[in-house]
């Protein structure tokens, strides 16, 4: 049985072979509505977590909820991404509605990060676990516009069986070991 299929063990450690980093909606008018604090940390963690996708081949998903009135990806994290990362447009509010998407994230451990934590993130983790889908929950890379909101997005994801974890987590259980070509140029990314 694959990773991410029907019956996978939800509490096993996040492997980068199996892998797929979703970036859901961090775009400039999302981001902007979010406490500052909040949002300036969702950058920074999600821009550690691209890079480290980057240097360990972890395969990258952009969606973007209605572009045209929410605007692009934010510049700090476009910077980040390039022409090999899935990117999806989408009007519906889980991500999995994006059959493409839906697709290409089928049988991996998907890494969710993204706005807002108790609607689109909630509604595409409890898609994909429905799906009998392994999903970790970012807990550090993902906002709401009010901190109690999402506080009941991550219980509720959390009782869904998503793991929630945090971005250094998922670097180092990518990572696996300290004797990985990659772990300096990893571990200088948390410096």
């Amino acid at each position: 049985m694959s990773p991410g299929a029907a019956g996978a063990e939800p509490t096993r450690l996040c492997e980068r072979r199996h892998s797929r980093l979703l970036l859901i909606d961090l775009q400039e008018r999302l981001l902007a509505a979010m406490p500052e604090a909040e949002r300036m940390a969702v950058e920074r963690n999600v821009g550690r977590l691209v890079a480290a996708a980057r240097l360990l081949d972890v395969p990258v998903e952009v969606t973007l909820q209605y572009p045209r009135g929410l605007g692009p990806v934010t510049p700090p994290l476009e910077s980040l991404l390039d022409d090999s990362d899935g990117r999806t447009e989408k009007t519906s509010f889980s991500c999995c509605a994006a059959e493409d998407l839906s697709r290409r994230i089928t049988g991996s451990d998907v890494i969710v990060c993204g706005t807002e934590a108790h609607v689109c993130v909630l509604q595409t983790t409890m898609d994909l676990r429905a799906g009998g889908e392994t999903v970790f929950v970012v807990e550090d890379a993902v906002c709401s516009r009010d901190p109690r909101l999402k506080a009941n997005g991550i219980e509720r994801m959390r009782a869904a069986g998503a793991v929630i974890t945090n971005h250094e987590s998922v670097l180092f259980e990518w990572l696996h070991d300290a004797a990985d070509p990659q772990f300096r140029a990893v571990s200088r990314l948390i410096r």
